[in-house]
């Protein structure tokens, strides 16, 4: 018996003899076609070759491609488990030409690995060609099929199309047949959707081009796809017509049944299947980055996992059961595929929360559900009413109510939960447009309302395909946007990330054919991304499909940033203590900036701790792992969370950096916050990381500013160069230019000492003959005014108090400037305080130049000013109070 590895491995082999380059499986989530919400076929990855967009390094390719059918408009959940060949993840063999081989080779390639390397027996082969396809039908007979077996097919199943225009071209099939024990009768018959004959292999010649007005012509580049499901041809190869029957499904299905102590071929049959499917595609999907959502195809994950957790708990499972089979679905396919390997704790870890977080409301909607069909007569299918109150309250999708009913052979009323789901989302716009939001806000909510929230992509990538939703100008949507005009686009999926968290939004551009907009700015409002920006070159429409692109050196330097944001919170929280906290944060591609709760100043000392800290662990270069959960179970792990932050149900906990004394699992992880921005891989992909600045925000609240990767070592070397220098000028390095800056900074405080003591000296000499400034008498009362220049406010009231020993009583108004700074000062004897106050002499003075108010005690007051030309003017004004 053939295993099915042994079937990929000989497929692949196959072709790689024959000139074909092995290519590896594409991610699940398509990166190339943004009409598609998973990869559901071989020749997704290879779109853009075969239109000419793209090309590699080889014509030819082989590929085994790992694909799920469970949501959009390719959807077989409500069948899995229930028939022999559905599958929501299933394996896609194929071989594929660009415009090197056409029809002469890939039919008798196909007919090659059939019937030889598999060996499957000719007489049980049938073919089908397009009815108008006399090439192929020759071709066929050439290889012995008889023409009784070679089905002419006049519809578009023998038709392929990418769309209504663009590459398109005739099938041929290869069926195989099962025999009469099964019913079901030839392609093209009546009974073809019975099991008898089943399609095993299907080679596309893509060798037209299609256009609006429905005509064709000949492409220049004609090219082959085909596609062989594994799961079918080991079915076959092995004895059986069942999928589920091979080795693999079986393995896993006898994984499931182990764990639940039940039999596997027993009343639990559909359950065990069920929960085998389900374990591939929510496994596969978790290992290509899709994690559990609300939205999305992390909603889709979501709906599978939470029927398989249903099925789980019909089999009598008490505890979470997917993540416990894992390890089985590694032995069996991590060799073909070792992301599943690599990925494996992630994917347990998942599996595990969701099924617990999906259990703990599994018997309470599954009470209301029965509860709700006792009141309805026998048979009689649920109200819509009913089914939406499931899915609003306790998470249930439709189809999981839709598939427990099946069971109790009951049906839903689809139109009633459409007509309640409708109700629900006009009484949410109704609160939004009440919520006292921007009039432009509605615009968003009610393309959320119509297409659903935005996908994305950028965890992943930095460069994706989407399609135009929506463009917006000024609140309101518009049919186009031409070269020169700015516009807001809204597309399906993006790797563009919106503005939050501290992280600011990604530039780049956006694609289209026939048009290209300059992305400035990127926001997120109620889950859809707003790409803000310019078109730069032609015209962009909704509509259409778009190249979106990041600019990836501003997106590193902004991971790198964010992700030392992180570092520098636990290095703060370590140096200063457990009371520091999050109270902002900047992160720009240029700087970063991290306010947080902290009373004084950080000493040198600290500062140096925190950036060696910081650095420590880039250094270590460790993985920066990302997980979901709850916001409860995040902090019960030890968490840091943004104060007054706003979490939904579901958080993304990023972690990064060991330590002996650490948070998390295992108590090893440094670094552990609830965070939606993006990072980088290693925390040695930040580089290096460099203080800049210490500072207030406000009472209570300190700011540092940093720098990281080149723009840090910039710094450092600036610093070195500045020090150099210094150095130089001292004639000194290291600790010597220290103590000779010391000195010089000593000697120049002698200095200034000094020269502040002779400059009151000469202020008190007057003229300098030692007699001092001339003191005239004013209304019976000592005034000594007088203008100085070269002596500075702060020495104002050392010359008044000695003038104020020297007269024994009088009023004394000083007026001084130096480098270009005016000061004012009044000071009064305490024997005249009670007749004159210094505070009401100053106050007339101050204007005559250009100063305001002023103030103090009645016995000293000072004020300033900015024109020492008013100085005479403002003696005189002061000498005028006491006239």
């Amino acid at each position: 018996m053939q295993t099915l590895n042994e079937i990929r491995s000989t497929f692949l082999n196959y072709f790689k003899a024959q000139g074909h380059t092995v290519v590896p499986s594409s991610p699940l989530v398509p990166r190339n076609d943004p009409t598609l919400m998973f990869a559901n076929s071989g020749m997704v990855q290879f779109k853009n070759c075969f239109t000419g967009v793209e090309t590699r390094d080889y014509t030819r390719a082989t590929s085994a491609q790992k694909c799920v059918r469970a949501g959009g408009k390719h959807n077989d959940l409500d069948n899995v488990g229930y028939t022999a060949r559905h599958h929501t993840f299933f394996e896609m063999l194929g071989n594929f030409s660009f415009g090197d081989y056409f029809k002469t080779e890939a039919i008798p390639f196909a007919w090659d690995v059939v019937t030889k390397e598999f060996g499957i027996p000719k007489d049980k082969l049938t073919t089908t060609v397009y009815h108008t396809d006399d090439e192929a039908f020759e071709m066929w007979k050439k290889l012995g099929v008889p023409e009784s077996r070679i089905i002419r097919i006049a519809t578009s199943d023998n038709f392929w199309q990418m769309g209504p225009t663009g590459p398109c071209g005739p099938c041929t099939e290869i069926f195989y047949d099962h025999g009469e024990k099964f019913w079901g009768g030839p392609p093209g018959s009546p009974e073809e959707d019975g099991d008898r004959f089943i399609e095993i292999w299907n080679v596309v010649f893509m060798q037209n081009e299609q256009f609006e007005d429905g005509s064709m012509r000949a492409l220049d580049m004609q090219s082959i796809d085909t596609g062989m499901g594994i799961e079918r041809v080991a079915a076959l190869l092995q004895g059986t017509n069942d999928n589920y029957a091979t080795d693999l499904m079986r393995a896993l299905i006898e994984a499931s049944a182990n764990a639940t102590s039940s039999d596997p071929d027993g009343p639990g049959k559909t359950h065990h299947r069920v929960i085998a499917d389900h374990l591939r595609s929510t496994s596969f999907l978790i290992a290509d980055g899709v994690m559990p959502s609300n939205d999305g195809r992390g909603y889709v994950l979501r709906r599978i996992l939470r029927r398989a957790a249903r099925h789980a708990h019909l089999l009598g499972a008490q505890d979470p059961l997917m993540h416990r089979l894992v390890p089985e679905l590694v032995r069996q396919m991590g060799d073909a595929y070792p992301e599943l390997r690599a990925g494996q704790a992630m994917i347990e870890e998942t599996l595990k929360l969701e099924e617990t977080r999906f259990r703990q409301t599994l018997d309470r909607g599954l009470k209301l559900l029965d509860e709700e069909l006792t009141h309805l007569p026998e048979g009689a299918e649920l109200p819509g009413a009913s089914a939406f109150k499931l899915y609003d309250t306790y998470g249930f999708p439709l189809d999981l109510t839709q598939d427990a009913l099946r069971e109790k052979g009951r049906t839903v009323d689809t139109e009633g939960f459409d007509t309640a789901m409708a109700e629900q989302k006009a009484k949410a716009r109704a609160a939004w447009s009440g919520s006292g939001e921007s009039a432009d806000s509605t615009i968003w909510f009610e393309i959320a309302d119509t297409h659903g929230a935005t996908e994305f992509l950028g965890y992943d990538t930095e460069t994706a395909e989407g399609q135009v939703l929506a463009l917006v100008r000024d609140g309101a949507t518009i049919a186009s946007a031409k070269a020169g005009e700015a516009v807001t686009l809204v597309l399906n999926q993006t790797p563009f990330y919106g503005e939050s968290g501290g992280q600011v939004g990604d530039t780049g551009e956006i694609r289209v054919e026939g048009g290209k907009v300059t992305v400035t700015d990127t926001k997120r409002v109620n889950g859809v991304f707003l790409h803000i920006g310019e078109v730069s070159e032609g015209e962009v429409k909704p509509g259409q499909a778009a190249i979106l692109e990041v600019d990836h050196a501003r997106r590193g330097q902004i991971r790198a940033n964010h992700s030392a944001t992180h570092l520098l919170n636990e290095a703060l929280r370590d140096a200063l203590g457990d009371h520091v906290a999050q109270r902002g944060s900047l992160n720009a591609p240029d700087r970063l900036r991290f306010d947080f709760t902290h009373s004084t100043a950080l000493t040198p000392a600290e500062l140096a701790k925190v950036e060696a800290d910081v650095n420590a662990f880039i250094r270590q270069n460790t993985p920066v792992e990302t997980r979901i959960m709850t916001p409860d179970d995040a902090r019960a792990l030890g968490a840091q969370a943004l104060f007054g932050e706003k979490y939904g149900d579901e958080v993304r906990v990023v972690s990064m950096g060991r330590a002996d004394t650490g948070k998390g699992t295992d108590g090893k992880t440094w670094s552990l916050e609830l965070c939606g921005g993006t990072h980088v891989a290693r925390t040695g992909d930040i580089g290096a990381f460099a203080l800049t600045g210490e500072s207030a925000s406000s009472a209570g609240v300190r700011r540092i500013e940093a720098l990281t990767g080149a723009a840090a070592l910039a710094e450092l070397r600036g610093r070195d160069t500045t020090l150099a220098s210094i150095e130089g000028l001292l004639k000194a390095t290291g600790s010597e230019a220290i103590e000779r800056v010391k000195a010089l900074l000593e000697e120049r405080r002698h200095l200034s000492n000094e020269v502040s003591q002779l400059k009151r000296e000469i202020a008190m000499g007057g003229t300098g003959t030692g007699a001092g400034p001339e003191v005239e008498t004013v209304n019976g009362v000592p005034f000594l005014g007088q203008a100085l220049q070269g002596v500075s406010g702060k020495d104002l009231r050392a010359l008044i108090d000695a003038h104020k020993q020297r007269l024994g009583s009088g009023v004394i108004l000083l007026v001084a400037e130096e480098d270009g700074k005016v000061a004012v000062a009044c000071g009064v004897t305490d024997d005249l305080t009670a007749k004159v106050s210094a505070v009401d002499v100053l106050k007339a003075a101050v204007p005559a130049v250009g100063g305001k108010g002023g103030g103090g005690r009645p016995d000293m007051a000072q004020g300033g000013g900015k024109d020492f030309a008013g100085a005479e003017a403002a003696l005189a004004a002061g000498r005028a109070v006491l006239a």
